[in-house]
C-alpha cells in the first residue's frame, strides 16, 4: 500500500499523505517521504511541492503501536536519526516543499510540517508536540527547528504542557505563514505553489541554498557565499530572460536554465 500519492498541476506536485486513519508517521511513511524527494528532485517538469494529508488530518503524530515493537534505546536512537535524516533531508530541499496543514499536525506530524520551507494551516487546525503526555521527547529534531521558528519561551511551553496551538495563534507565535478557513485552504495553498513555480528555478534553487546556508553559518560566512551564488544566477539563462522581460515590461519565460 502506497502511503503518499502524488499528483502534477503545472509545475506543482500535489503530494498526498494517505495514511488511514490519522495519517500516522510510521518507518514506512517516513521511507516514502525519501523516495517523494526523490522523485521530484530529478524531475525538472516539478519546480514546487505540496504536501497534505487525506481525511481530517495532516497527520495526527508518531505511530504508537509502532513503539511497542522497539525494545532498546539503542532501537529508538536509529528511529530517531532515520526520521531526522530524512526530514534535515526535506528542509535542504532545492525545490520549495509546501505544508498543507488541516484537522492536526501533532508530534512526529508537526515535525515534518516544520522541516517543509513554508506552512500553511486552516484556523482551526492543531499544532502541538504532545511526546511528553506519553513519557517522552520530540525524536525527528522538533526540539531543535520549534525554538528556531517560535523562540525558545513559547516552544517550551508548547513541548512542556503538551497543549496545541490553534492555526491563528500558529500564525502569531511564527510557526506558520497563513491561515485559512477549511473551505480556503487548498485553492490558497495552489495559489501561493503556482505562483512560486513561476520563478526561475535556478534563482529558487540558489535562494533556498542561501536561506538553509544562514541557519549554520555566520553573518559574513553567509553574505561571501551569496556573492558567489550570486554570481552563479547572473550568468544563466533565466537571469537574461527575467532582465529583458523587465525592461519589455512583461512577463518572463523561465527554463530553468
Amino acid at each position: 500500500m502506497t502511503l503518499i500519492n502524488l499528483e502534477k498541476d503545472g509545475h506543482v506536485a500535489l503530494a498526498k499523505i494517505d495514511h488511514p486513519p490519522a495519517n500516522a508517521l510510521s518507518s514506512k511513511l517516513i521511507e516514502e517521504v525519501d523516495q517523494l524527494l526523490t522523485s521530484v528532485e530529478h524531475d525538472d517538469d516539478v519546480r514546487v511541492v505540496v504536501l497534505y494529508g487525506e481525511g481530517r488530518f495532516f497527520s495526527a503524530g508518531a505511530d504508537i503501536k509502532e513503539f511497542t515493537t522497539v525494545d532498546t534505546g539503542a532501537a529508538f536512537s536509529k528511529l530517531s536519526s532515520k526520521g531526522q535524516e530524512v526530514f534535515e533531508r526535506l528542509e535542504n530541499f532545492p525545490k520549495p516543499v509546501i505544508a498543507s496543514i488541516h484537522g492536526a499536525a501533532l508530534g512526529g506530524g508537526l515535525e515534518l510540517a516544520m522541516a517543509c520551507h513554508i506552512r500553511l494551516v486552516t484556523k482551526s487546525a492543531k499544532l502541538g508536540l504532545p511526546e511528553l503526555q506519553l513519557g517522552l521527547i520530540p525524536g525527528f529534531a522538533g526540539t531543535q527547528r520549534l525554538p528556531r521558528l517560535v523562540g525558545v519561551a513559547k516552544a517550551a511551553e508548547i513541548m512542556l504542557t503538551s497543549d496545541p496551538i490553534s492555526g491563528e495563534d500558529a500564525v502569531q507565535w511564527g510557526l506558520a505563514n497563513h491561515a485559512y478557513s477549511d473551505e480556503e485552504l487548498s485553492a490558497e495553498t495552489l495559489k501561493l505553489a503556482k505562483k512560486i513555480s513561476q520563478k526561475s528555478p535556478i534563482a529558487v534553487k540558489h535562494a533556498l541554498r542561501m536561506l538553509s546556508y544562514s541557519k549554520d553559518q555566520s553573518f559574513y560566512e553567509g553574505v561571501e557565499e551569496e556573492a558567489k551564488s550570486f554570481g552563479e544566477v547572473f550568468v544563466s539563462e533565466d537571469a537574461k530572460e527575467g532582465i529583458q522581460a523587465f525592461i519589455e515590461k512583461r512577463q518572463p519565460t523561465f527554463n530553468g536554465k
